[in-house]
């Protein structure tokens, strides 16, 4: 299997990277990974295949599954307007170049798998939200509603694409856990705001276990087969196109991921951060950190995905603090 990665070496592409080249060596399958970068000499494992954006655009390369995962962090900086067109940017020019080339080549994918956020439903309190449920406008659903969009272009070139909505990953290595160590380890991590909004999580290890299964079931399926499921996306022909939400399902309020994060450390959490001071500090962004999403993966249970860590707890024991 040949797989094309854009943000390969990011949090997760290079850890899904590693994961399925282990799977399938174990499995003396030949698999073969390629990543998109735009500067040629960035550092990859040995066993990875570079391939430059202006490469990309001449290749007559195939590939079976495209994993378009590249994009600036969310939640890396303040949202200024012009963070906010860095942020479109980063996901949509990608996006673009992937199209171009499915477009041009002459043997198309038979998977493209794209990245999105959970942020797509919007701010919606502890309301359940699965994949069949409608949004709530602002500026990360506006975000998420573009992206996703464009990725659903390649339908038109008939190859199926599955949209993964990520919740807060976690692992130690990076993205909000990362960030939060440090302080929690010297004592002063503790609650925002008035710790009850839900916060909707999933481990590194099951996004990557999800994202490998939505890949081999979508390829191991009966060519042209397409069954209307509650996460089935309408498109313009009958190209499969179906939406996943990328949480574990099992989300906690910010008190219980507050506590339970302090309790895996061996710290104490007693500091708030309240609302204003949050709404001072990041502006419009601290709606990530203050407004919550009970976001739970229906499509990925009904279709047989067995979480290998599905309590916050299961998760943080899980790794090396």
């Amino acid at each position: 299997m040949n797989i094309l990665i854009s943000g390969g070496s990011g949090f997760l592409g290079s850890a899904f990277s590693d994961e399925i080249m282990a799977r399938y060596r174990a499995q003396d399958q030949a698999l073969h990974i390629t990543w998109l970068t735009r500067d040629s000499s960035q550092a990859h494992p040995n066993d990875i295949n570079m391939m430059t954006y202006d490469e990309l655009a001449s290749s007559d390369k195939s590939f079976d599954v495209i994993l378009n995962l590249a994009g600036a962090g969310i939640a890396d900086s303040r949202w200024s307007d012009a963070r906010k067109e860095q942020l479109l940017a980063s996901r949509i020019k990608p996006t673009e170049s992937l199209l171009a080339f499915i477009k041009r080549t002459s043997i198309k994918p038979k998977l493209m798998v794209s990245g999105s956020a959970i942020g797509w439903y919007g701010t919606q309190g502890d309301k359940p939200l699965t994949e069949s449920s409608g949004f709530e406008t602002d500026f990360a659903h506006r975000l998420c509603d573009e992206w996703e969009q464009l990725a659903l272009t390649a339908t038109e070139y008939s190859v199926p694409v599955a949209i993964v909505r990520t919740g807060v990953v976690i692992h130690p290595d990076g993205g909000m856990l990362g960030k939060l160590l440090t302080p929690f380890k010297m004592g002063v991590g503790g609650q925002l705001g008035d710790g009850q909004q839900i916060m909707s999580w999933v481990s590194r290890e099951d996004w990557i276990g999800a994202a490998i299964f939505i890949i081999e079931q979508h390829l191991a399926s009966h060519a042209g087969s397409q069954t209307t499921h509650e996460n089935t996306l309408q498109t313009t022909n009958d190209t499969t196109a179906v939406v996943y939400n990328l949480t574990a399902p099992n989300p906690v309020n910010n008190h219980t991921f507050t506590k339970t994060l302090g309790s895996w450390l061996h710290r104490p959490t007693f500091f708030t951060l309240p609302n204003f001071l949050l709404k001072l500090i990041f502006g419009e962004m601290s709606t990530l950190l203050i407004d919550g999403q009970k976001v739970l993966p229906q499509a990925l249970q009904s279709a047989g995905y067995e979480f290998q860590q599905p309590t916050l707890k299961q998760a943080l024991e899980g790794q090396k603090s």
